[in-house]
C-alpha cells in the first residue's frame, strides 16, 4: 500500500457502517470467494413475492448475447398492465459487482423510492462476468440484451424512443459502453443513462483512487482486481477499448441525457466528476452530484442515513422530470400509493 494521503472525511453516520465492518477484520477479495459472491441472498420466490406486494410481476426470457450465445433478461412490469396504458418508458439494468459478481435480481429493492412510483417497465439483464468471460462479453452481452428489447418494443408494452439504460458502480460502466456501442453501431436511441457511481477507468490515476486505498468500501485494490479480472494483462495499456472502460472514449458527443452521482470519498470520484466535465464539453445534458462523505454503495449498505435519503431524493427527482409525474400504484393491501413510502424494506 503505497503512503496514505490526505482524504475526504467520511460522513459521521456513515461511517458507523465502516467501523463494523473494519471490526470483522481485513478483507482481501480472491478468486476463490466470486462463486458465492456471484449468488442471490435470497430465494427468488422472496424476489417474487416483494415485487407482487407492490404490485409488480417478473418473468425470464432467453435471448441471444454475445456471439449468438444464450444470455437471461428479467422482465419486471405492472401486475395486469392492459394495452389500454399505452406504450411505456423501459428501464434496461445492468447490475454491479465489478463485471465479477453481482446478481441481476440482487438489489431490486434500490428502484422502490425513485422508478417504481412510474408506469415502466424494467430488465435486468443476466450479462456473463469475468474472468470467465472477459472483454468484451459482459458489455456485448449487454449491448445485445438492448437490442432485443428495442427490436421487442410492442411486444414488451414500451416506446422504443423511451429507453433508459442504468448502471451502478460496475454496471455503470457497462452502461456507458452500452450506450457507446448504441451510437456507433446506430442501435437503439436511448432516451437517458442513469449512472451511479460508475467503473469508469482502468488506468489507475486519479487521486481519489490514491485516497481510496485500504479504507472504505471498494477501494483500489479491489478496483484494480477487477479490472485485472476484466482486461487480464491488458489492463492500464493502450489497447483498451472504450467500450470496456469509457474514461477512454476520443468523443462523447450525441450520448444520451446522462445523470451520475457518487461520493466524495469513494475511488471511482475522481474519473466520475471528468466524465461529466466531459459530457459537458461534449454538449450532453447532463447532471452531477457527489455525496459529501459518502463511501461508494453507501445508498444501497445504508439507506435510511440523511444522506442516501437525500442522494435518492435527487434521483427521484430527476426521473420525474425525465419521464412524468408518477402514477398512482394499486399496492396489494388495496392502497393507492405515489410513492411507495409506506412499504417496508
Amino acid at each position: 500500500m503505497s503512503d496514505p494521503i490526505a482524504r475526504p472525511p467520511f460522513d459521521p453516520e456513515l461511517a458507523t457502517f465502516l467501523a463494523a465492518l473494519e471490526a470483522r477484520g481485513p478483507f482481501t477479495l480472491t478468486a476463490e470467494m466470486l462463486p458465492r459472491m456471484r449468488q442471490l441472498d435470497v430465494p427468488e420466490d422472496f424476489v417474487d413475492e416483494r415485487l407482487r406486494s407492490r404490485g409488480y410481476q417478473r418473468r425470464t426470457v432467453t435471448v441471444p448475447g454475445h456471439r449468438g450465445d444464450p444470455i437471461d433478461l428479467a422482465i419486471i412490469d405492472r401486475a395486469e398492465r392492459t394495452g389500454a396504458t399505452g406504450a411505456t418508458a423501459a428501464v434496461y439494468s445492468i447490475h454491479g459487482g465489478g463485471m465479477m459478481f453481482g446478481h441481476h435480481l440482487g438489489n431490486l429493492d434500490s428502484f422502490d423510492d425513485w422508478l417504481l412510483d412510474h408506469d415502466v417497465v424494467l430488465v435486468s439483464v443476466d450479462y456473463r462476468l469475468a474472468p470467465e468471460y472477459p472483454d468484451p462479453y459482459p458489455v456485448e452481452d449487454c449491448y445485445a440484451g438492448l437490442v432485443w428489447v428495442a427490436e421487442h418494443a410492442d411486444e414488451l408494452g414500451i416506446d422504443p424512443a423511451r429507453i433508459v439504460v442504468a448502471g451502478q458502480s460496475a454496471g455503470g460502466g457497462l452502461a456507458v459502453g452500452t450506450a457507446l456501442l448504441a451510437r456507433d453501431r446506430q442501435g437503439p436511441d436511448l432516451m437517458a443513462q442513469i449512472l451511479v457511481s460508475p467503473m469508469l477507468d482502468d488506468r489507475d490515476e486519479t487521486v481519489s483512487t490514491r485516497q481510496i486505498d485500504g479504507v472504505g468500501v471498494a477501494d483500489r485494490q479491489m478496483n484494480r482486481f477487477a479490472w485485472d479480472a476484466y482486461l487480464g494483462p491488458r489492463r492500464a495499456t493502450p489497447v483498451v477499448s472504450e467500450y470496456a472502460a469509457p474514461a477512454r472514449a476520443a468523443d462523447l458527443s450525441a450520448l444520451p441525457k446522462t445523470y451520475i452521482d457518487c461520493g466524495s470519498a469513494e475511488v471511482f470520484r475522481d474519473e466520475d466528476v471528468a466524465f461529466a466535465s466531459r459530457l459537458w464539453a461534449a454538449g450532453v445534458d447532463a447532471e452531477l452530484h457527489v455525496w459529501p462523505g459518502a463511501f461508494h454503495g453507501f445508498t444501497s449498505m445504508m439507506p435510511d442515513a440523511a444522506i442516501s435519503r437525500t442522494a435518492t431524493a435527487a434521483l427521484a427527482d430527476w426521473t420525474r422530470r425525465l419521464l412524468g409525474d408518477p402514477l398512482p400504484i394499486e399496492r396489494a393491501d388495496g392502497c393507492q400509493d405515489g410513492s411507495l413510502d409506506g412499504v417496508s424494506r
